[in-house]
């Protein structure tokens, strides 16, 4: 129940207006590597953004941001034992940075700027508004996600819901 809940929720949040990269893919990634089972805790992000990129446009930087995604979700199965409010910040934070270097990389390499030293300079350089965005969708959505999920199994951690819902 809860992968499907993330996975409905990714999707709705993909396809809303929002503000440049202000989703909880990265958070859905991160948490879902910490809380789901092993088998999906990398399937379900990468089916989200599969899913939703047939739709939003597929291009030739899905391998490395559907890469970063599964390197984010192995982050959060990193952290599946050592869950703390500030682990879950460090680690939120080291998604946003990994998801901005990896795919920015992506964008130059693939030819998006000149293969230069200039090129790579500004493609990192521009998508700094965006990295900003990402950055704090990042921290809110995991926060949000990991602070809600613990409440909630602590309260129905001894009832016939906790099989269902976790």
């Amino acid at each position: 129940m809860l992968a499907l809940i993330l996975l409905i929720t990714g999707i709705i949040f993909r396809f809303i207006p929002h503000t440049a990269n202000f989703t909880p893919i990265l958070a859905i990634a991160l948490f879902g590597g910490a809380y789901l089972d092993k088998k999906y805790a990398i399937l379900l992000p990468l089916a989200l953004m599969m899913l939703t990129d047939i739709f939003l446009g597929v291009h030739n930087t899905v391998l490395f941001t559907w890469g970063s995604i599964i390197l984010i979700s192995g982050l959060g199965m990193f952290l599946r034992e050592r869950k703390s409010a500030a682990n879950v910040t460090l680690s939120a934070l080291s998604s946003a940075v990994l998801f901005f270097i990896i795919t920015n990389f992506g964008v130059w390499i693939m030819g998006w700027y000149p293969r230069t030293l200039n090129g790579l300079i500004s493609c990192y350089t521009l998508a700094i508004p965006f990295f900003r965005t990402s950055i704090i969708s990042t921290l809110v959505f995991s926060l949000g996600l990991f602070g809600i999920y613990e409440v909630v199994a602590r309260k129905i951690k001894d009832t016939p819901l906790a099989k269902v819902l976790l």
